[in-house]
């Protein structure tokens, strides 16, 4: 009977790490260049298309409005903004690719692939124009 309980105990732990191999869930960005936090984004799974948008901004001198943006988000508030749209996931991979992030600081909008990493609870983030790409790692908040 307690052989039989610690296999349970233990499948539900390993369940809930392989459960955490996945972007869906509450982020905090943190900027690749000052490494400081910047907003905590929630990525969701609408039917296996991954969109993510600003929960709550965290820069203190951040603008309330995405006025760089180029499309029908421009100025529209930053807290609720849609920040990643259309990642699907890799084949054979834990990766998530093929879709697009924008970075409101600039308005410009990237190629997205986005990979967890340390068992979950890291997420890199990899924005790429043609050949040139940057990466941040976003933190999961627990």
């Amino acid at each position: 009977m307690m052989r039989s309980l610690v296999f349970l105990g233990a499948a539900f732990a390993l369940s809930g790490a392989f459960a955490q191999m996945t972007p869906v869930g509450l982020w905090r960005s943190i900027d690749d260049k000052t490494g400081e936090a910047k907003a905590e984004i929630r990525i969701v799974d609408n039917g296996g298309v991954l969109t993510g948008r600003i929960e709550k901004s965290l820069k203190k001198d951040g603008k309330p409005t995405c006025e760089e943006c180029r499309d029908e988000r421009k100025g529209q508030a930053i807290n609720g903004l849609e920040i990643i749209r259309g990642a699907k996931k890799a084949e054979g991979q834990d990766a998530w690719e093929n879709g697009k992030i924008l970075d409101p600081e600039n308005g410009k909008e990237y190629t997205l692939r986005m990979a967890p990493v340390e068992g979950g609870q890291k997420l890199q983030v990899r924005g790429y124009i043609g050949p040139f790409f940057r990466t941040q790692t976003w933190v999961r908040v627990q």
